[in-house]
């Protein structure tokens, strides 16, 4: 509904402007705020512009972290990637084959061509196609194609065929989307396979970049022992494959990265399974490749894949990818990327070539002391006739179940691993010292799990207007600075009845998503806003509460989303943003002459129940949490092939933090919130989750209290309902807890 019309609906439900209201247009302390068609959209457009300057500025920092220690830098990639799991000991890549598709594919005179595999971690094996030379090979390479090329596609190239050369063409993870589908629950989406894996990774810790050069780095464990050089050559997601592999792995003598290299500033516009989170922070392509030298480097700028979007949904179906779109970069910004890594490490390891060619053309450049003699195999190949190789019509589908299963296989350890990081060290027989550990651990949330800014900088500079008295209440909204570009915007209710010099309890109240302020105060039982939100904002200012209702920026579909890709790649999330909003509101209540500063409390619904899982984590001065609709094993919640509502099958593509699986589910959060009371509104029939589920995880929180001897102050309340505010059992947490009884 446009915010004209929503603003209407405040208008019926509430009463007229009486001549008192007149005289306090606005509170005091602040100047008179003009009204906006659509303070929500101007807000996500604030922070926009606030993200590209972050982005900006992280290349700019990024600066004083190199050259500095390469085999540091590599490790901080590594992890980045998730590249992180011992890979399984290599012997001999391993024949597969059946009377349709067999092992031998082609036998000419000087080599073979098989179909392979080999294994790389444990549960995973890498698939691909393997040209073998008949004589001793000159060179061993591993030749990386583009996600949406076949092996077979590459191999039938005589160049590689006659080259003299091993080479191995392992097969990725294509662009494709029949396997995206859960056979169980009867759901297929557009989602490509790349982006499947990836949303079953992310959360985890793990990526299907970093799974795809594992699969690479096992063939160079393999081939390190022997004399030959190795060399990795790749094109498209190839070439990106090809470009980390050699920054990682000092063993790969050369490398040449065709349709890729450039300016990475741009990734949150690429497809998803491209973004890694906090990596513009430490490097670009630049910084990478200068990981590479003194080793031989060519860059060919030419060959970009040409991706206008995420498939089409067909046969059924759901149309849930993320948008993101693969072009041909502009050749300035490739000339500067190219430069900057000139100016890292100088030196005549760079070849950049900037017109279509050949991988084999650049063999004097990567392998310079085999350059002839695979010239010379080469050259009786030239005008040869490309061979015609069928492709492994199974192949894609085990890969991606595979990488499926492997990537499921995660959520147990990681919670093991929760339990030994997390749980095992909390003192539990003393809340001072309990409260003394957890600060530090809440610091370590907020700086590598949601990502910190600085705090608000830019002038409070509040506005305020009031928009309608009610019998009993009086409502205004509040806009407040926080950074540049970046405001705290929200609804503010005051009880009528408030006496000079009375400080009462605030509830912050928030809505969830695509919601705004004025949700949480329609009263009219025919609204949409009425149906999930009960008008609880307003019900508890009738009894006395001040409430706030602040806009939280996830409204807007693909372009509030889109806020959490720019934020990702330089280690921020969305709530980065939220949570400096927060602290800015926090600031400003606490000054305010009729609140309580040590009772401000939270209390929100669906996106509203994330934030009160996190906020409170965060920012200990809320008193008091309270999640709605949302309380989950969020780990499983978002991951998991096992529940119908889990975040792969669904449109919120930016839903993951980087690596919370291992570090902070949601009782882990509620710990963070702890000694401080914290309470968990679940209806029944909310398919957000499941009971069984829910009262899994909050089993942990009811220990965690009841061992701090603090059980009274948690608590949770099942109703028979769906996702929506019941405001019974948790209206009766807050009077208990806030002393507040009218």
């Amino acid at each position: 509904m446009p915010p004209v019309l929503r603003f209407g609906l405040v208008l019926l439900f509430l009463s007229p402007v009486t001549p008192r209201a007149e005289s306090l247009a606005t509170l005091p302390g602040t100047s008179l705020l003009p009204p906006s068609a659509d303070f929500s959209a101007e807000m996500v457009a604030g922070i926009d512009r606030f993200a590209l300057r972050e982005i900006a500025k992280a290349k700019a920092t990024r600066v004083s972290l190199w050259p500095g220690d390469a085999t540091a830098h590599r490790a901080k990639l590594a992890v980045a990637i998730g590249a992180t799991d011992t890979r399984l000991p290599i012997k001999a890549f391993e024949l597969v084959g059946d009377t349709l598709t067999p092992a031998v594919v082609a036998d000419f005179p000087g080599a073979r061509v098989l179909r392979v595999r080999w294994p790389v971690l444990s549960g995973f094996l890498a698939e691909g196609l393997l040209i073998q030379p008949k004589d001793a090979p000159l060179a061993r390479i591993v030749v990386v194609p583009d996600a949406d090329a076949s092996p077979e596609q590459i191999a039938a190239d005589p160049l590689l065929l006659y080259s003299g050369c091993e080479i191995l063409i392992p097969a990725l993870i294509s662009r494709d989307s029949t396997a995206s589908r859960n056979d169980r629950f009867g759901v297929k989406t557009n989602v490509t396979h790349r982006e499947w894996i990836y949303r079953q990774t992310y959360l985890l810790g793990r990526h299907i970049i970093g799974y795809e050069v594992q699969s690479l780095l096992s063939a160079v464990d393999l081939w390190s022992s022997d004399s030959a050089p190795v060399a990795v050559v790749g094109s498209g997601e190839g070439g990106m494959l090809a470009l980390i592999a050699g920054a990682l792995d000092p063993r790969i003598d050369g490398v040449y990265v065709g349709g890729y290299f450039g300016p990475r500033e741009g990734v949150w516009a690429e497809p998803l399974y491209r973004s890694v989170s906090g990596l513009l922070a430490q490097m670009g392509d630049a910084e990478m490749a200068s990981l590479i030298a003194p080793r031989p480097l060519v860059i060919q700028s030419s060959g970009f894949p040409q991706v206008p979007g995420p498939p089409k949904p067909r046969d059924g179906q759901r149309d849930t990818a993320a948008p993101g779109a693969l072009g041909t970069p502009d050749l300035a910004g490739i000339r500067a990327e190219v430069a900057r890594a000139q100016s890292l490490r100088p030196g005549a390891w760079l070849k950049h070539i900037e017109t279509p060619g050949h991988p084999a053309d650049s063999i004097a450049h990567l392998l310079p002391a085999q350059a002839d003699a695979v010239a010379g195999k080469t050259k009786a190949a030239a005008g040869t006739a490309a061979v015609a190789i069928s492709t492994d019509p199974s192949r894609q589908e085990r890969l991606v179940r595979r990488l499926e299963a492997l990537a499921q296989s995660v959520i147990v350890p990681a919670e093991t691993h929760r339990d030994q990081q997390f749980w095992k060290p909390l003192p539990l027989t003393d809340l001072s010292a309990y409260e003394a550990h957890t600060a530090g651990l809440r610091q370590q949330f907020w700086e590598h799990v949601i990502g910190r800014f600085t705090d608000p900088d830019a002038p409070m500079q509040p506005q305020t207007r009031l928009i309608r008295e009610t019998e009993k209440v009086r409502l205004y909204e509040v806009k407040l600075g926080v950074w540049d570009d970046v405001f705290a915007w929200g609804w503010l209710a005051l009880p009528r009845d408030l006496k000079d010099g009375e400080k009462n309890p605030v509830v912050v109240c928030q809505h969830g998503l695509e919601g705004i302020p004025e949700d949480v105060f329609n009263d009219d039982p025919q609204s949409n806003a009425y149906k999930p939100y009960k008008a609880f904002a307003l019900q508890l200012a009738e009894r006395g509460y001040i409430t706030f209702a602040p806009h939280n920026p996830y409204r807007g579909m693909h372009t509030f989303r889109s806020l959490q890709r720019k934020l990702n790649p330089i280690g921020k999330t969305l709530f980065s943003v939220i949570i400096g909003q927060h602290q800015r509101i926090l600031e400003w209540l606490k000054q305010q002459p009729f609140t309580d500063p040590q009772r401000i409390a939270f209390y929100g619904l669906s996106y509203g129940g994330k934030s009160a899982m996190r906020v409170p984590a965060v920012l200990p001065d809320y008193c008091l949490s309270i999640c709605s609709g949302d309380f989950n094993e969020w780990v499983r919640k978002c991951v998991s092939n096992e529940l119908p509502m889990s975040y792969i099958h669904t449109h919120e593509y930016e839903i993951w933090e980087w690596d919370l699986g291992h570090t902070y589910n949601y009782a882990e959060m509620a710990a963070l919130i702890a000694p401080r009371p914290f309470m968990v509104e679940r209806g029944h029939n909310d398919g957000v989750g499941i009971d069984e589920w829910v009262n899994y995880e909050f089993a942990k929180v009811r220990r965690l209290y009841e061992k701090l001897k603090i059980g009274h102050r948690t608590q949770i309340e099942h109703f028979d309902g769906p996702h929506e505010i019941h405001g019974v059992g948790t209206f009766q947490f807050l009077d208990q807890h806030l002393a507040q009884k009218r």
